[in-house]
């Protein structure tokens, strides 16, 4: 297995496919890095020579990735929840703050709900 910025990319794959397990690169970002890295992006991992992988790292190092990366969204969020806008309000109670519709769907962002059966009122 290659190790870039801290990640094991597996072998078996091609590499654009790849560089695409480290959080923070895309297919789009992938082969831009490749490009600059001067490597075929259809060549799989295992066939990369060590020069190569180096200029990938290189290449790579260019970027703001992984825990970086991961830190700095998590200070803008905490910084949109810290001045309350609307976004802020939305991450803090835990609903989609997209537009999106919550009447019906949104299970990922609410969570699993248990349903509670009506309860008829009892008149005396």
């Amino acid at each position: 297995m290659a190790r870039i910025a801290g990640v094991d990319i597996p072998k078996q794959k091609r590499g654009v496919i790849s560089l695409t397990y480290i959080y923070g690169i895309g297919r789009s970002r992938a082969k831009q890095i490749l490009e600059t890295a001067k490597v075929d992006e259809s060549t799989k991992v295992s066939d990369w020579t060590d020069d190569e992988i180096s200029k990938i790292r290189e290449a790579v190092g260019s970027f703001t990735i992984e825990g970086e990366l991961r830190s700095e969204t998590q200070i803008n969020i905490k910084r949109l929840m810290d001045i309350g806008c609307y976004r802020g309000i939305r991450h803090r109670i835990g609903l989609p703050l997209r537009g999106q519709r919550t009447k019906n769907n949104s299970r990922t962002r609410k969570g699993r709900r248990k349903t509670v059966a009506n309860k008829k009122m009892v008149t005396k």
